[in-house]
């Protein structure tokens, strides 16, 4: 598979997870029962799992890797974020207030995320 399709695939991947992410957000904040559905719990892993899988694919090919590339190591570290307040948001925040709160956290890391992708520097100047 070349470069450029797998690229393509991980920005696929990228709208898909973000997008996603919103859908269950407001599903949370709304009360949906949607949010406890198995293909809503499902789904998000498959296109997270090919997103990090396509990434890893990119960096091994591109010969770019976090804790090399100041840029890499912010995407990582931002991911983090974006992965443990995403799980307060919809999972484990003990009430609707701090999950919102987490949820627009999680919000801002992928704002982040995307946006040291697009400028490929970790301070997105």
């Amino acid at each position: 598979m070349s470069y450029l399709a797998i690229k393509h695939l991980h920005v696929t991947c990228v709208v898909l997870s973000g997008l996603g992410f919103c859908l269950r957000g407001w599903w949370m904040v709304s009360g949906s029962p949607r949010l406890q559905a198995r293909l809503t719990r499902t789904l998000p892993h498959v296109v997270d799992t090919v997103l990090l899988g396509s990434a890893l694919m990119l960096a091994w090919m591109s010969g770019q890797y976090p804790f090399v590339k100041g840029w890499l190591t912010a995407k990582v570290i931002g991911l983090l974020a974006y992965i443990g307040c995403g799980a307060m948001a919809l999972k484990r925040a003990p009430n609707r207030a701090a999950r919102l709160r987490y949820l627009a956290l999680a919000l801002l890391a992928y704002a982040y995320i995307v946006g040291v992708a697009l400028t490929r520097h970790p301070f997105l100047l």
